[in-house]
């Protein structure tokens, strides 16, 4: 069986859940090579081979031009786009020898950052192989003095690590009310809730960070069960930072709308300040309640459903009334934790997200 040679880039990505913009697939001498560090689609192998194994050229030539074949997959939930780039050879042996040196280049800039990366705790628990591949899916940025690194309101769906320099997060009147030093990490809550950035974050001298995408960050946690906990851990100590200045307001009860402050929020806020009681949700002609008890999840009930399987329907609401009362019957404070509170929110967000 002859399958032909060719570098193809992928040039458009809807909802691919591995594949993003710009990485290459190539076949050569009949070995498929996908990007580093991501696992094989079987459906884009399977349509890499058919074109492999096609007749049709890779480059037709028309009205003077010549134009390169264009192939799209899309036997999962997403789709990618990808075109023909180039055959694996070159024809002269200059044009060998730049390619090889291209290859060192890249080589030499992946080690280079893997090393920067090497003197960011979080990443001292990874072999010096895996730093490699983690490397190939974080992008090298630089931010000149005062540059935003990110906007208040925009997308959350980046991870920011600080490489070199210094980063200040202001307020909406520029006002500083807290730095960032090398090593920090941030974007990650808006990765793992789906909201959009709630903070302002400027270079206050020039900086190196580190960019991961959304899709990338998720392909990470599960090939790095070390950084998963770190995340964890992290997320953590951010919602534990950001609930103590709201935990007074539980003494006394609280009522708002859902469209001002998420139920994760909420729930977070209760788990946090370890109160016990009830957070009562309106929406429309459907009624829910979650129980909390010394700030665990006890028990939810919502359209019919309980459990764990009710809180996962209820953190997708995004209008509503809630209100939280202290205090549970007896009946109710007998009741069994549900599970681990912060596993349970993760796996709700993880559903959300693959539900979108």
């Amino acid at each position: 069986m002859q399958f032909r040679n060719g570098v193809f880039i992928v040039t458009e990505d809807d909802h691919c859940p591995l594949y993003n913009v710009r990485e290459e697939l190539k076949i050569n001498d009949g070995i498929l090579f996908l990007p580093a560090a991501k696992p094989t689609c079987l459906t884009l192998a399977k349509d890499l081979i058919e074109i492999a194994l096609a007749d049709s050229s890779y480059e037709k030539y028309s009205q003077g031009k010549t134009k390169k074949a264009k192939y799209e997959c899309g036997g999962c939930k997403g789709l990618i786009r990808f075109e023909y780039k180039k055959d694996k050879e070159f024809a002269t042996v200059q044009m060998k020898l730049l390619a090889a040196t291209e290859r060192r280049e890249k080589i030499l800039g992946i080690r280079h950052f893997a090393g920067l990366l090497r003197s960011v705790s979080m990443f001292k628990v990874l072999s010096d192989d895996d730093l490699l591949d983690l490397a190939t899916l974080l992008e090298l940025t630089d931010f000149p003095w005062q540059f935003p690194i990110t906007l208040k309101g925009n997308p959350g769906d980046r991870l920011f690590i600080l490489l070199s320099g210094r980063a200040e997060v202001i307020d909406e009147q520029g006002v500083v009310f807290a730095e960032l030093d090398k090593g920090e990490v941030f974007g990650e809550m808006s990765l793992l809730s789906g909201e959009r950035v709630t903070t302002t974050i400027m270079a206050s001298e020039p900086c190196q960070v580190a960019v991961m995408s959304q899709k990338n960050f998720k392909h990470v946690l599960n090939r790095f069960p070390a950084l998963q906990v770190f995340f964890y851990k992290l997320l953590v100590s951010r919602i534990t930072k950001m609930n103590e200045q709201r935990a007074s307001e539980l003494a006394s009860g609280m009522v708002g709308q859902i469209s001002d402050i998420s139920i994760v929020e909420l729930c977070q806020m209760v788990n946090s300040s370890q109160k016990t009681g009830r957070l009562n949700l309106e929406l429309k002609d459907l009624r829910g309640m979650i129980l909390f008890n010394e700030g665990e999840l006890v028990h939810v009930e919502y359209n019919g459903l309980t459990g764990k399987d009710a809180f996962y329907e209820v953190i997708g609401l995004n209008n509503g009334r809630f209100n939280f009362t202290q205090g549970l019957t007896r009946k109710e404070q007998k009741f069994d934790v549900l599970g681990g509170f912060m596993g349970i929110i993760m796996e709700g967000m993880k559903r959300l997200d693959d539900k979108s």
